[in-house]
């Protein structure tokens, strides 16, 4: 009698997997990541001219503009909040980009219509800002940071109707809704709808750094804005290991 043996019992070999793409928010945080410190202007005619998108952030002071800036990027001290609001009145130029390249620009434009600084200084601030948001050639993108609690201002109101005719040419506009965890979910959804209507076509966001809401959704926004050429990334899922 012949003995057969068995063939040796062998295990599958799981199928390889490919690492999933990043997200497009992943993408847009690990962007905003390499902001650091390009240069600080007094006036417009020491601002450097340059080729890559520009993104200007703008609001009264107060609204929160430092803190998410800081928190876009994920950096506590990138952007410098004054102990004495509205005494900032420098225009900072951040340069972003991934090894050491710059693609894109974000522009921290001084606070206004904080009581405390003399008229002079606010009417020098309103006109210097208002040239810069009218012939900065490289503007591609205006950030308008408002509390909700108070609501578009007068100030606010003013700043639209400058930049008005360039957004009828194409330039993007956001409203960050800051300190949205100080609302209610009504109060935030009212606030969200009134203030569309007072954009004119721009976007709004709710945001808060506390409970992180709106965080990625700004990011992407903004690296898309930036990147107008590039398709945003889409994860990929990863697909399971092959059953034993």
């Amino acid at each position: 009698m012949t003995n057969t043996q068995n063939p040796k019992a062998t295990t599958p070999t799981p199928k390889p997997t490919t690492p999933p793409e990043k997200s497009a928010a992943a993408v847009a945080l690990g962007w905003l990541h390499t902001a650091r410190f390009l240069t600080t202007a007094p006036q417009l005619h020491f601002l450097p001219e340059l080729d890559v998108p520009e993104i200007a952030f703008v609001g009264r002071s107060n609204a929160g503009k430092s803190t998410c800036i800081n928190t876009l990027t994920q950096q506590k001290q990138l952007a410098f909040a004054s102990k004495k609001p509205g005494r900032t009145q420098h225009i900072n130029l951040f340069s972003l980009g991934k090894q050491g390249v710059t693609d894109a620009v974000l522009t921290d434009l001084p606070g206004y219509g904080y009581a405390a600084v003399p008229k002079q200084d606010k009417i020098r601030w309103q006109q210097v800002m208002a040239n810069y948001l009218v012939t900065r050639k490289n503007l591609k993108a205006i950030v308008l940071m408002c509390d909700p609690r108070h609501g578009m201002t007068e100030l606010d109101e003013i700043l639209l109707d400058v930049i008005r005719p360039r957004v009828a040419e194409g330039l993007k506009f956001l409203v960050i809704l800051t300190k949205a965890d100080k609302l209610t979910r009504s109060e935030g959804a009212k606030v969200l709808s009134i203030t569309k209507l007072q954009s004119g076509g721009g976007e709004v966001r709710l945001f808060s750094a506390t409970k992180r809401t709106g965080i990625e959704d700004v990011a992407t926004l903004l690296w898309d804005w930036a990147h107008p050429d590039l398709p945003a990334p889409v994860a990929t899922p990863v697909e399971p290991p092959a059953a034993q």
